[in-house]
């Protein structure tokens, strides 16, 4: 944003600041790169020489953002007498809205990741984004995986109904096998990138889906239903999702005379609880007590670059990035210790703040005083720089700062990945209705997902758990409609359905761990962005420390058309 507003406004980079505060609801309306009220407020606020602000109604929101997911899709399949695909044919027409903002990357995105976790020979993807007198579309959450999820998984019902075998089976036959990474589809994914899966064990998802969801007793639940006059089903459906596409993000450390450590990075956070994951990777890594750590994100003056929070990439993204300037504090802090403690650098080790030769009790010196050391003044104008002058280097060969070093205890890097990570899961639900009245009842929902090394477990669960909540929106009450004339018919809460509490199911959740390769972290973007709507707040823990997510921190062909 604040690029946009120093290009279209003419103002030197510098001269403009942004700062995004705490906002809620991270699983609606993304990105156009800018809202026109983005520019208009400081365009009317320079020429009016005065503070302005704008706030739309929930109506003018409504009809001006973005929408999504409409689509049509003609698919056509071949498999064998097994149910293995031999080919796949699929065209979508999409619904662009009435002009395209930011491009058409959402059908991009179904089309490269309908194939999902499963192995398909030969396969054509036609798209054809249409205008209609619609809405808007732009990324909305998800940003066209439902809609490919939904076009595969339907495909692969219809291929074990056709030959009479287990929906579960029919899926199984066709999964990527562990031994098959990196997979490498041919297809070129939203950041322009190939579409490689780097890591996964899809069998290992379904069998524990299976177990979790007790797929095996479906029939028995169908006949206990039954008896009470209502129909009952299972179904179940597996995805595959890239996350932490580039091209960067960044991440500044500085500690503190008072022994804080800043942290901070460009991206903002809509709730998915950046500030804590952030901290506990810093703590980690530069072996400080969490409590002493400050986090900010979404703030150009503390940190100018950033390309934003979407596509699950901040954990992959930031995380990563805010990891390597921690890293490179702590090299820095060894370092400048280590001429203190006439030791080597790799014979420390830093501990609740405090560095220390390892395995000799009582040899150590405080993070914070070789941050006052990193700093050579030559007055003590408060207590931590009168107590570092206690410590004093012992080779006077060399300068007070090294060659190449910059005063302070602090480092910026930025991360740019090789490409996405692919993260995966599998979902399953058992639904209940009544004929009589047909009211559903969602009796069991069941998800196993594999987001690489975990940094924070509440939160990944909190974030599963708000996807399932408004998935159950999208498939049962979220609808825009529309009149022939193109006017939207229900731009209200009181027209606009939305599930409520009572209708969002307990949702039992199941990790699965298969390390990214491609990141010094090992993780993937989480399953789902994070929902206000199921999501419980974690609690900063006191002490907690991530160890890298160990610890729980060819026969006759066939085809069929739908």
């Amino acid at each position: 944003m604040r690029a946009a507003i120093a290009a279209k406004l003419e103002l030197s980079l510098d001269t403009v600041e942004v700062i995004a505060p705490d906002v809620g609801g991270g699983f609606g309306v993304k990105i156009v790169h800018p809202w026109p009220e983005e520019l208009l407020v400081p365009m009317a606020a320079i020429a009016l020489q005065a503070e302005v602000k704008w706030a739309e109604d929930r109506r003018e929101h409504f009809i001006s953002s973005a929408h999504e997911r409409q689509q049509r899709q003609d698919i056509t399949v071949g498999y064998d007498d097994e149910g293995r695909i031999t080919a796949l044919d699929v065209h979508v027409l999409h619904d662009n809205g009435a002009y395209t903002p930011y491009g058409i990357i959402v059908p991009i995105i179904t089309a490269t990741q309908l194939v999902g976790p499963y192995v398909i020979p030969v396969y054509r993807v036609r798209v054809d984004s249409v205008y209609t007198n619609t809405v808007i579309v732009t990324p909305y959450r998800g940003a066209g995986r439902p809609q490919a999820c939904y076009a595969m998984e339907r495909t692969m019902d219809r291929i074990a109904d056709a030959l009479g075998i287990d929906r579960a089976v029919v899926r199984e036959r066709n999964l990527i096998q562990p031994d098959q990474f990196p997979y490498d589809h041919h297809l070129t994914f939203q950041d322009g990138r190939p579409v490689i899966y780097d890591s996964g064990d899809y069998p290992g998802l379904m069998t524990k889906l299976r177990d979790l969801v007790g797929w095996d007793d479906a029939e028995a639940l169908r006949a206990e239903a039954l008896s009470r006059g209502k129909h009952l089903g299972i179904g179940m459906a597996l995805y595959v999702e890239g996350t932490g596409p580039g091209p960067y993000e960044g991440g500044h450390v500085q500690v503190l005379g008072s022994g804080k450590v800043l942290v901070s990075t460009g991206l903002t956070s809509q709730g998915q609880g950046h500030e804590t994951a952030f901290a506990q990777i810093v703590a980690s890594e530069l072996g400080v007590p969490i409590e002493d750590i400050e986090v900010t994100t979404g703030d150009t003056r503390r940190f100018g670059y950033a390309v934003g929070t979407f596509a699950s990439r901040a954990a992959v993204m930031s995380g990563n990035a805010i990891a390597l300037a921690a890293r490179g504090v702590r090299e820095k802090a060894l370092r400048i210790a280590a001429d203190v403690l006439e030791a080597s650098p790799e014979d420390l080790e830093i501990d609740e703040g405090l560095i220390q030769v390892k395995g000799v009790p009582g040899t150590s010196i405080p993070l914070r005083t070789v941050a006052v050391l990193s700093n050579p003044l030559r007055y003590a104008f408060d207590e931590a720089a009168k107590q570092a002058t206690q410590f004093t280097t012992h080779d006077d060969s060399k300068p007070p700062v090294a060659e190449g070093d910059a005063p302070g205890l602090e480092h910026r890097d930025y991360y740019s990945p090789l490409r996405s990570t692919f993260a995966s899961g599998a979902h399953a639900a058992v639904v209940e209705i009544d004929p009589a009245t047909w009211e559903i009842d969602i009796v069991k929902y069941a998800v196993v997902h594999d987001c690489g090394n975990v940094v924070n477990p509440m939160i990944v669960e909190g974030q599963v758990q708000g996807g399932v909540a408004q998935g159950v929106g999208g498939a049962l009450y979220e609808r825009m409609v529309y009149d022939a004339d193109g006017q939207l018919q229900n731009a209200s809460y009181m027209d606009f359905l939305m599930p409520y509490s009572s209708e969002v199911p307990d949702v039992v959740i199941d990790h699965q761990t298969t390390p990214s390769p491609l990141n010094p972290l090992g993780i993937k973007g989480p399953a789902r962005p994070a929902s206000s709507r199921g999501r419980r707040r974690s609690p900063r823990p006191s002490r907690t420390r991530w160890d890298g997510g160990s610890r729980q921190c060819p026969s006759r062909p066939r085809s069929c058309t739908t």
